[in-house]
């Protein structure tokens, strides 16, 4: 699924660039099939990462709701609704996925049994700190692959990016 991603947003991306007025010149082409490979890379890790813990299954929209739970702490189904912009019945669906696959759990308010509080299991935290796994095998890679003076070169370019 992430492969698949990856290569409609390379397509999209080169496709837009190319129905531009102008060509790419030499190193926008290098930089374009640098930053290509790049995402592949990660993408790889990605991918990695959730089979090993055996995630295979797992949609881009149930890790992003994961995400987001996580980053929350705890969130109401209204909540999660207007934080991800779905509708309610949506969210409901989502986590009710979510529930059977054991990656998070209701819990009633004490003072409000109407509300419920959706909650990652340790599972579901794990699959929503997945993705940092893999921008750390990628950086690992990176890192790997350079020397003293290219790492602190790179990183210093990437700074000027942001």
């Amino acid at each position: 699924m992430i492969e698949i991603l990856s290569r409609i947003t390379i397509f999209i991306i080169r496709h837009t660039l190319t129905n531009f007025d102008r060509s790419m010149d030499e190193t926008e082409e290098q930089l374009f099939n640098a930053l290509g490979e790049l995402l592949k890379i990660k993408n790889e890790c990605s991918c990695s990462v959730f089979s090993e813990c055996g995630l295979s299954d797992m949609t881009v929209k149930q890790i992003a709701y994961l995400k987001v739970i996580n980053e929350q702490g705890e969130v109401t189904f209204s909540r999660l609704a207007e934080l991800t912009g779905t509708s309610k019945p949506t969210v409901t669906e989502m986590i009710n996925r979510c529930v059977r696959m054991d990656c998070v759990y209701r819990e009633p308010c004490a003072n409000d049994r109407r509300i419920q509080y959706i909650r990652l299991t340790d599972k579901g935290r794990m699959i929503a700190r997945a993705e940092q796994a893999a921008l750390l095998r990628v950086a690992e890679r990176m890192l790997d692959a350079l020397d003293e003076q290219e790492r602190d070169l790179l990183v210093r370019i990437l700074r000027k990016v942001r």
